[in-house]
């Protein structure tokens, strides 16, 4: 096992050795408390060491939201990285999943059939790397919504949370709605993390566990500007009024 540390001074402080890889993190918290972009701090720091990356940004519709998000704040162009990222859009309409693009599958990840196979597919889209590869998911509590597949859903993200090391994990989920569900999850990671936003527009982020390194249990304000945090907050309210009345049907 290798650790990544981070290039960020707020994240340095709080886990000075870094992350234990291969290993499963949730960020944790209620909607609009900027999860996502905590995360993308431990995207960036994925790709300054050389890994490999598959998104299922559940919370954008495209893979472009990503790029713009990650250049306005990290300073990172993703199209430098051509070969190290698959995408994953969601599309709870397809049956099963499609490639649209030489980076990008449309799939119906509700399905945890689906989940596998859209998930083997897009590492095998990817440059091998010595620190392997990194998915990275934002609202996957979204999976939970299907009242077919809510259950197997469940354990299959569990499963992955806790027992796949075969690869890196780094979700965020949302607190707001099936609480109970959630806290499986929060329970199977290996590090855990929450967030949770103070008016007028202030993010805090906290560590509660992590996997065999030492880290700072102290909250810390995420020095993420006010507009980026109303720019997230509303793309997570427009994805929670759309996807939720439709994957409810599923």
């Amino acid at each position: 096992m290798v650790k990544c540390k981070s290039t960020f001074k707020w994240l340095d402080e709080v886990i000075p050795e870094g992350m234990f890889v291969p290993s499963s993190t949730l960020i944790s918290g209620s909607g609009g408390t900027g999860k996502p972009l905590v995360e993308f701090a431990f995207v960036a720091d994925w790709l300054k060491a050389g890994g490999s990356l598959i998104g299922i940004p559940l919370q954008y519709p495209s893979g472009e939201l990503v790029r713009t998000v990650m250049k306005k704040l990290y300073n990172i162009e993703l199209n430098h990285y051509r070969g190290k990222i698959a995408y994953i859009q969601f599309d709870p309409s397809v049956n099963g999943y499609e490639r649209i693009k030489d980076d990008t599958l449309k799939a119906n990840m509700v399905n945890p059939e689906t989940w596998d196979k859209t998930i083997e597919k897009a590492e095998n889209m990817l440059e091998k790397t010595d620190i392997g590869t990194m998915v990275f998911g934002s609202a996957l509590n979204l999976l939970l919504f299907s009242k077919t597949y809510k259950i197997s859903m469940l354990k299959k993200l569990k499963e992955v949370i806790q027992k796949d090391k075969s690869k890196t994990y780094v979700f965020a989920v949302s607190t707001s709605a099936l609480a109970d569900e959630i806290k499986v999850l929060e329970n199977a990671a290996d590090n855990l993390m929450f967030t949770r936003m103070e008016k007028p527009m202030k993010l805090f982020f906290k560590i509660v566990r992590m996997k065999g390194v030492k880290f700072t249990s102290e909250e810390i304000e995420v020095p993420i500007p006010e507009v980026m945090l109303k720019e997230i907050s509303k793309i997570a309210e427009i994805t929670r009024k759309t996807r939720i009345p439709v994957i409810m049907k599923i």
